[in-house]
């Protein structure tokens, strides 16, 4: 019993029989391996380049390489165009263009409406099928 208590405590012979594994510690900053990341991982770097054409590409046909490049020309509000302000719900035919087959206000990414008169067309359509004018949905 003498020997056990003259030794301190921290050293390896008072040490418990069961010790845990010893777990590798992380090698320092410095003497990893430099591995660089490709700049397209993660949500704030770009994207490479993709191919020009290919089949369901733009601006390409089915295998196709070469060829044009698929220009999409900007929409311009076509009330702002024509200084048309007063859109009527009395206008039937002006509204259908803004109404799919189904029913449904077409929306200002594919009319090229702008904002302030895509609210109005959709008010005037609002308003004339609610007076009949204009179907809530298509005939089936």
């Amino acid at each position: 019993m003498a020997d056990e208590t003259s030794t301190p405590q921290g050293t390896p012979e008072s040490a418990p029989a069961q010790s845990a594994p010893a777990q590798s510690a992380p090698a320092p900053r410095e003497a990893r391996p430099y591995t660089p990341r490709p700049a397209y991982a993660g949500p704030g770097g770009s994207r490479p380049p993709r191919p020009a054409g290919g089949p369901g590409g733009p601006g390409g046909g089915p295998g196709g390489a070469g060829g044009r490049k698929f220009f999409r020309r900007k929409k311009v509000c076509k009330f702002c165009t024509e200084k048309i302000d007063a859109i009527s719900y009395r206008d039937v035919r002006l509204l259908q263009g803004f109404v799919a087959e189904r029913g449904k206000i077409v929306p200002r990414r594919l009319t090229g409406v702008c904002t302030r008169h895509q609210r109005k067309v959709s008010q005037a359509i609002k308003q004339s099928r609610n007076i009949a004018l204009l179907a809530f949905a298509a005939r089936f």
